[in-house]
């Protein structure tokens, strides 16, 4: 990866978001503004490897993925097996603040949860009222395994928040308060929950096409644990590429390579 697009409120925080993905110093890259940012909009750069400092960082990502796929099966296993875990976070704390939650099972955070459950409806209307958004209506259904509540209304994108994080806080506090026992919450925003499953989904497909074709891994934005989760889920049955997240929270990310290179 030799170029990357950096966001943050202001171009410096842009240009500093970018070197730290890119793991370089400012004096090895290039940078464009792309968008100054203002009252309402991020600033945006782009930054590149500057075509003196090129064959240095090739040949370093090229040492990077030899060492990535020597590790690769050991850590794969793990990973795998870690998936498959669908013990709930009511009755124990993750160990890793990884994919082993489901998503919005849990918060991955030592919290302390509700004995009793309360009721998530009431705490749902109140809470909608308190936001000014008591106009929105609040619909249940439960099958065997969860208790969903689904908020539906008018303009919702405050809620939800920037990819999800109002939605991700709010169902966190949701699975705290359903208690030990019982089934599990899942809460949907106007329908937030499958649109985000569907593009994490078609995101995960066409990386994965395009690793295939090119031999070549692929890096992921940062995402939190549950859209990464859902990159997993969604090419656990492609034998064409495997899934491994890395780095340090909240920039921990997705990488995709391709199986053949094991």
């Amino acid at each position: 990866m030799l170029s990357v697009e950096g966001i943050g409120k202001n171009i410096e925080q842009a240009i500093e978001n970018a070197l730290f993905e890119l793991k370089a110093p400012r004096e090895d890259v290039d940078i464009k503004i792309l968008n100054e940012g203002g009252l309402f909009k991020k600033a945006k750069v782009l930054v590149s490897i500057s075509e003196d400092c090129r064959e240095k960082y090739e040949k370093k990502a090229e040492k990077k993925i030899e060492v990535e796929q020597e590790l690769k099966p050991e850590i794969k296993t793990e990973e795998k097996v870690e998936e498959k875990i669908q013990t709930p976070c009511t009755e124990k704390v993750c160990e890793d603040k990884e994919e082993t939650c489901t998503e919005d099972e849990c918060s991955c955070e030592e919290v302390e949860e509700c004995e009793n459950a309360v009721d998530i409806k009431e705490f749902l209307e109140g809470f909608l009222k308190v936001v000014g958004k008591e106009n929105c209506t609040i619909e249940f259904s439960e099958d065997e395994k969860y208790k969903n509540y689904t908020i539906n209304g008018e303009n919702l994108g405050d809620l939800i928040g920037h990819r999800g994080e109002g939605y991700y806080a709010l169902s966190k506090i949701l699975s705290t308060l359903s208690g030990k026992k019982g089934k599990r919450v899942l809460l949907d925003i106007g329908g937030f929950r499958e649109k985000r499953i569907e593009a994490l989904t078609n995101l995960a497909k066409r990386t994965a096409d395009k690793v295939a074709k090119t031999g070549r891994y692929a890096r992921l934005d940062p995402m939190n644990p549950a859209d990464r989760r859902i990159i997993h889920t969604a090419l656990q049955e492609d034998g064409r590429v495997s899934t491994l997240s890395k780095g340090e929270e909240p920039k921990r990310y997705v990488m995709i390579f391709p199986t053949d290179a094991e």
